[in-house]
């Protein structure tokens, strides 16, 4: 059986996740106030519907309380976001994420209920921050204000050595949980695992361990 989900506000975050969404097999229902973003997904969603979703009545009769997971994509209009969050969760949708313009905004929608915030712009920039930092930083994911995964390119530091060796967690408190090496992925590699040239450690730790490792083996 399909997940199914909705997902209110089809700019470039929700219309992105509409299409993603869609290409795994889930069915969506695309929802936006405006006509002309509505017109676009009709071919691509499971089904678009113009709607104004700060109307509770609306929202009902679109049998919104049905759907697994919304997404309330809207953009620039934090009224409409945060009312539409609060009669979403009146409702009782089961989760609820949540795009947020700024701190305040996100504060506010995990007081009225919101599951999960999230800040493109704001996470975008320090994921291309830290990857701008080195060049072995492949990619970056915070995972909370002191804790991230990172996906480090092995350098001539790494590459020949057993993890063992390096003896990586006891020297900087970080782990390698992963290693994508060929196009396959090697899950919680064991200590006599060798490092070849050409592997991404997939690493998790606290951001200033992180930090160290970096700057005293990647930089």
């Amino acid at each position: 059986m399909k997940k199914e989900f909705a997902v209110i506000g089809l700019g470039r975050l929700g219309g992105s996740i509409v299409q993603e969404l869609v290409a795994l097999g889930a069915s969506v229902m695309a929802i936006d106030i405006d006509s002309e973003k509505v017109d676009e997904f009709a071919q691509i969603a499971t089904q678009a519907v113009v709607a104004d979703t700060t109307d509770e009545s609306v929202l009902r009769s679109l049998g919104i309380r049905n759907f697994e997971h919304v997404v309330v994509a809207i953009g620039e209009n934090i009224q409409a976001s945060i009312l539409t969050t609060l009669i979403l969760k009146e409702i009782g949708v089961p989760r609820i994420t949540v795009k947020a313009q700024n701190d305040h905004h996100e504060k506010v929608l995990l007081k009225i209920g919101a599951d999960q915030v999230v800040h493109p712009e704001r996470d975008m920039g320090r994921r291309m921050a830290n990857n701008m930092l080195s060049n072995n930083i492949l990619d970056y994911l915070e995972l909370s204000d002191e804790y991230s995964i990172v996906e480090v390119q092995a350098n001539r530091e790494l590459v020949g050595h057993t993890l063992i060796d390096l003896d990586i967690r006891a020297q900087y408190g970080i782990n390698i949980v992963a290693i994508k090496r060929d196009n396959h992925l090697l899950v919680s590699p064991q200590a006599i695992e060798r490092i070849k040239d050409g592997d991404i450690l997939v690493v998790i730790g606290s951001d200033l361990d992180i930090h160290h490792f970096e700057k005293e083996i990647l930089l």
